[in-house]
């Protein structure tokens, strides 16, 4: 039977191995940010999946694939050994966050129990902040539970804004931040500024070069590059649009004298 908040092993970390790794979380949200940084860094780095999580907190559905069978909604924790300077990595992947607060803070729970049971030392959370307004170019603003890890933040060039989010951190992105500061693991939050109107992989690719510069690591960008342009023309197309529109209206109203 399917528990609240079932966690499943596929591997235990004695197996995996992992020494001192750094817990990075990419849930859905605000314009998909995070999630595109983590899905990307998983591909990119050959990720083994470790964890399976389903939950009641999820939609009340299952999920159709390409073949026709079916499958539970679920998150997925990856790991990566690193062959460089670089840290070990678990990567926090998923389908949804929870329909409601009390799953919020469940989940959360059993994610921190995760990076615990594999040694993490840091957390990183991921996530986009809406502005309401398209954004030329996006930049990343940050927050952590402790203010050694905002003065690192500052180092790599994150904005921290003051009382900005005005509105906190919501979802699994804040509360990993929250809890974590309760069992003394550092935690910090970068958030790519967005619209939020649509899937923003330009504000993704921000988030994920700041990514890099701080846990030095390099992984190519290309395809997250190749979804910014063609969002981008999808962009100006509906700007066209929008100004056609406008010309039309305009027209219409001036015409509207000689009625």
């Amino acid at each position: 039977m399917l528990k609240r908040v079932d966690v499943r092993f596929l591997k235990q970390p004695e197996e995996v191995g992992l020494e001192k790794p750094v817990f990075i979380e990419g849930l859905p949200g605000i314009g998909h940010v995070g999630k595109l940084v983590a899905d990307h860094l998983v591909k990119e780095l050959k990720a083994e999946k470790v964890v399976e999580i389903y939950s009641h907190h999820f939609p009340p559905q299952v999920m159709v694939n390409e073949d026709g069978t079916i499958r539970l909604p679920k998150n997925e924790v990856y790991a990566y050994k690193s062959k460089g300077d670089s840290p070990d990595l678990l990567i926090l992947v998923g389908d949804f966050q929870s329909m409601n607060g009390e799953g919020h803070f469940e989940l959360v729970n059993a994610y921190i129990e995760v990076a615990k049971k594999f040694g993490a030392v840091r957390i990183y959370t991921l996530g986009g902040y809406g502005v309401g307004k398209l954004v030329e170019e996006p930049y990343v603003i940050g927050a952590a539970n402790s203010l050694k890890l905002v003065e690192e933040l500052k180092s790599y060039g994150v904005r921290i804004e003051r009382g900005e989010p005005s509105g906190g951190i919501i979802g699994a992105s804040g509360l990993l931040l929250g809890v974590s500061q309760l069992e003394g693991i550092e935690a910090a939050c970068l958030m790519g500024v967005t619209s939020g109107y649509m899937v923003d992989p330009k504000s993704a690719k921000a988030v994920l070069e700041v990514l890099m510069k701080m846990l030095n690591l390099k992984v190519s960008v290309e395809a997250l590059d190749e979804r910014a342009k063609e969002m981008e023309r999808l962009i100006a197309q509906i700007k066209e649009m929008q100004e056609a529109a406008m010309q039309q209206w305009k027209s219409d109203e001036d015409l509207r004298y000689f009625r």
